[in-house]
């Protein structure tokens, strides 16, 4: 009769033990998708304001004139920045679990564009602007460049080289 309960204890444990298991189990399968889609929308502000940043920096080589030249430290833990020789556009583009604006729309957060394409069961989210009156070239060319996610943070020199096109150089250190 002793032994009966011994075992009977045992199985309870383990039965309560499985329970919580997959209670827990339920919890983050509901949970961890939310928890995903909080860290894109923190990636992509934090993504606007770097975008904001090397605007700002463009503004201020371009009006202390030519040769005028700064270094931007940024980090992108996530994404891919592009620097569009042919365009004459900066974009960051973001794929993540975020809807940040509606699919198909766009919206403007001052001077940057933002559009949201849906892709399976994630989003695209493109953050650009257009640089009418400037010519944006990489390394002395008119080449374009994609930095994409890194671990260590790059450093960018950003120099006006004036001429006709009021031509702004972007250059990795």
């Amino acid at each position: 009769m002793f032994v009966k309960k011994k075992g009977q204890v045992w199985v309870e444990t383990v039965t309560y033990t499985l329970i919580a298991l997959v209670l827990i189990g339920l919890i983050l399968a509901f949970v961890k998708p939310k928890i995903d889609e909080l860290q894109d929308k923190a990636l992509i502000e934090q993504s606007i304001g770097m975008l904001k940043q090397i605007n700002s920096v463009i503004n201020e080589v371009s009006q202390d004139g030519v040769g005028n030249k700064r270094l931007v430290e940024i980090s992108i833990s996530k994404g891919d920045l592009t620097i569009n020789s042919s365009t004459d556009t900066l974009s960051f583009l973001f794929k993540g679990a975020y809807m940040y604006s509606e699919p198909g729309q766009n919206y403007s957060e001052g001077s940057f564009n933002i559009s949201t394409t849906q892709l399976g069961s994630g989003y695209n989210v493109l953050i650009e602007k257009k640089y009418s009156g400037f010519n944006l070239t990489y390394s002395g060319k008119d080449s374009s460049k994609i930095i994409t996610s890194s671990s260590s943070p790059y450093q960018i020199f950003i120099e006006n080289k004036g001429g006709v096109s009021n031509n702004i150089d972007f250059s990795l250190k």
